[in-house]
Parts: structure tokens; sequence; C-alpha cells
């Protein structure tokens, strides 16, 4: 094992898949000769040139279109958004095109594409360019959506993402891609509807994806100091969703908090939870609570952007709730 950032990490899944299958390759904006907007790609354009790691102009829309075409054609393209603000741009092909093209040819064509950037809340970008966006495509069948939260699950993902023949929606947390990791030496995939258990408790499930691991992590030592064992979830997998390992843990608990940094109404969060309500409630002591970001536009001004979102604080003022203890 070695410690490498959420960037290498995706780097190297990128890398060892267009060594092991040439018809993998990698196309957006700036991918090429300013390496990524977020240095994802650096030095790939030098290792396999210009006809594999590909700048398209500003167009998301039509790269996302040719993205596509390629992988109908028999290529596996990886394209790359330069954030999935700029990717409602592309939302027609993806939900029209990519997700749907398998089932209305009866199974003739496949579309092995993965759409992959960054994703979440930023910081100091405003409303415009700082929202998740999973539930958008999380919602649509034909789409496989996957959020790591390390290095380690990113690049095992990516993986498994750039092999299979259906669409995948690759969401990377905006402000993770320096986040450091244990990553191991040889090869490995994961397989997509597989949470994982990060935390093994008993008082409480906490369940979140994606960056929300910078909410949650700090939430635990705390809940630890005050005696709560709590166990925590991460979904990595948001199509297809891991439901067994999410009620398996309810049965311990008898209590949920899910944290998404989403807007609360039709998201992953709250999908989540009605899902253990319904399927869990005679195991349940009390409803399960949703810590999400409050229903406004992100705010520019920062204390208002942190305010606006789930803190460590609003997700232990939940556990306390959920466990009876406020």
């Amino acid at each position: 094992m070695r410690e490498i950032t959420m960037r290498d990490a995706l780097r190297e899944a990128i890398d060892e898949e267009m060594a092991r299958d040439e018809t993998v390759f990698l196309m957006g904006e700036e991918v090429a000769e300013y390496h990524g907007a977020y240095k994802v790609s650096r030095g790939l354009l030098d290792k396999y040139g210009a006809k594999r790691v590909i700048d398209t102009p500003i167009t998301e829309n039509g790269f996302t279109g040719v993205g596509i075409g390629a992988a109908m054609s028999g290529l596996r393209p990886i394209v790359e958004w330069m954030t999935f603000n700029f990717a409602f741009q592309a939302i027609d092909q993806v939900i029209n095109n990519a997700a749907k093209t398998r089932y209305m040819s009866g199974g003739q064509f496949k579309v092995p594409i993965v759409f992959r950037g960054p994703n979440g809340p930023a910081e100091w970008l405003g409303a415009q360019h700082s929202q998740s966006c999973g539930s958008f495509y999380a919602h649509v069948p034909g789409l496989k959506v996957v959020a790591p939260s390390t290095p380690y699950d990113a690049k095992g993902l990516l993986k498994t993402a750039i092999r299979d023949d259906n669409p995948v929606i690759f969401m990377e947390g905006e402000l993770a891609y320096g986040n450091k990791g244990e990553v191991p030496e040889e090869e490995y995939t994961i397989d997509f509807g597989k949470a994982d258990i990060k935390r093994q408790g008993k008082d409480v499930t906490i369940i979140t994806y994606g960056n929300c691991i910078k909410h949650v992590l700090p939430a635990l030592t705390e809940l630890e100091s005050r005696g709560i064992d709590a166990e925590f979830i991460d979904l990595r997998s948001l199509n297809p969703i891991d439901e067994q390992t999410i009620y398996d843990s309810i049965i311990k608990t008898n209590c949920c908090v899910v944290v998404d940094e989403a807007w609360p109404i039709a998201s992953v969060g709250s999908y989540v939870a009605w899902l253990i309500s319904k399927n869990c409630f005679d195991e349940l002591d009390a409803q399960v609570e949703l810590v999400a970001s409050e229903e406004v536009p992100m705010p520019y001004n920062h204390t208002l952007e942190l305010a606006v979102q789930p803190t460590v604080e609003k997700v232990i003022e939940a556990v306390e709730k959920v466990m009876y203890l406020n």
C-alpha cells in the first residue's frame, strides 16, 4: 500500500485502462495540453498522443454526443466535464441518448462510456457552479452512478466504470482531489452496488457518500468521545444502491441518520431514508433523520455558504435526536 491523492488515483486508473485496452480514450475541455482542470490527466497526452487524449471545444452538448457515438461504434470513451455544473448543457445527450440507446435498440447497441468530473459544493463559486448533481442522474434508468470518497474507492470504481458496457456517471468531489489515502500497488476493481462499512458500530447508523465524508468523519470522533458507537456506511454507488448492507446495519443499530450535500427534495439521501422507513419500519426506534443542504441556491458569501451545507454539528444533532439524547 502507498498513500496517494485522489487525483493520482484517478490518473492511475485511466492510465492503466488505456494501456490495457486501446479502445479507451479521454476527451474533454483542457484534458490534454493543460493536463486537466484539476490535473487528473497530467502526463497522459505525452504517453498516448493526441488521438487518445483529446482537447475539445467548450461545447459540452457537442463533445458529449461525439463520445456517445464513439461508444456505440465500439470505442470506450472517458468524457471529462470540467465540472458537473457545465454538464447541464449536455443533459439531453446523457438522458435521451446514452441512457436509453441500449434499451431502445433491443440490446443491439452497447454504450460503454464514462462521464466524469468534479461535483458538489466548492468554495466561493456561487450558485451556478457549486451544487450536488447526483440525484439528477441516479433518477434515470440506464445510467449507473457512482461517487467515491477515498482514493482507494476512486481508483477501483473508475476501473470498473471504464470496463462496463453501460454509461456510467462518475462524480468526484470538487474539493477532494488533494485528499490522500492508501491504494494498493496491485490491480483491483470495486463492483458497483457494494456499499462500504467504513466504521463498525452498534448505536446508530450514519449513511453518506462522496465528499460528505468530510462532515461525517469528524462527527464520528466527537460521538465516540461522548460514548456513542456509530456505524458509518459509505454508499459509493448511488445507482444501483446496496440496500442489503443498509438494512443489515439498521437491524443492528435501530436508528439512522442520512447525510447528503444535495437539496433535500427528491435527493439520493431522501430516497435512502424512504427505503429504510419502508423496509425497516419495525426495526426503527425513531424516524430516519436527513441532514441535507438548505433549499436555497448556494450563496457566494463564505459564511452563508458553509451555513447552508451539512456540518459536523448538524450530523451530531441529528444523531442525538434519533437516539433521544436531546
